[in-house]
């Protein structure tokens, strides 16, 4: 059985399509998913990357895609009220009914559907009190606590060691997938693709042709 580590960060609705598309993308393969939340504009900011809601054409071109990739898979997905939004309450509230920086699935979709289903606030107080309320039988600790924010601070740390760049994106056996469109890469990996074996080095030891200045 393959461990699978899945980086996500609520605020990015790829993240909520993939984690929607993962069961049908890894039918029949033995595989076991941890989820753990990370804070995605830390990892953008790592690499001096504004995202695509940084650059105003791709932020529009963006939310006109990931919503007709929701219709078109047939994922429910309404654009909240306001995007990007502050991810921090959802990561900690997520956090605090996890154990140990993991959470399971359950949590994962609760939380996912606040954010994506609906197009309303995600950060509205009275929402967010209905969520933990759903979640309430989950709780193994506070949002605020110091616990949490170290779960939050370790994830993303590991994310970034392992080479994580964005979200969604997947390790296994030391290899990073990343993209919700990298779901069938992933699936041919765990089933055995003799591609990998040399080409999955080959290729990052192409040389850049952007000269340092």
């Amino acid at each position: 059985m393959k461990h699978i580590t899945f980086y996500l960060d609520f605020v990015s609705p790829y993240a909520w399509l993939a984690l929607e598309q993962i069961p049908q993308a890894l039918q029949g393969i033995s595989h076991h998913i941890e989820y753990r939340p990370v804070l995605l504009g830390a990892l953008l900011q790592g690499d001096a990357n504004p995202g695509p809601a940084g650059i105003p054409a791709k932020r529009t071109w963006t939310y006109r895609h990931v919503s007709w990739l929701g219709q078109s898979l047939g994922i429910p997905l309404q654009m909240p009220a306001q995007h990007p939004f502050n991810p921090l309450p959802l990561l900690r509230l997520a956090l605090a009914h996890g154990r140990n920086g993991s959470i399971n699935r359950f949590v994962a979709q609760a939380v996912m559907q606040h954010a994506w289903v609906g197009g309303l606030d995600a950060n509205a107080p009275e929402r967010l009190q209905v969520l933990r309320e759903l979640l309430l039988e989950q709780k193994h600790a506070e949002e605020a606590g110091e616990d949490v924010k170290q779960w939050l601070r370790s994830n993303t740390d590991q994310a970034k060691q392992v080479g994580v760049f964005g979200v969604p994106a997947w390790e296994v056996d030391g290899k990073v997938f990343w993209g919700q469109d990298a779901l069938p890469m992933l699936r041919s990996y765990l089933q055995g693709d003799a591609w990998f074996e040399p080409q999955w080095e080959a290729a990052a030891q192409v040389e850049s042709g952007l000269k340092k200045s």
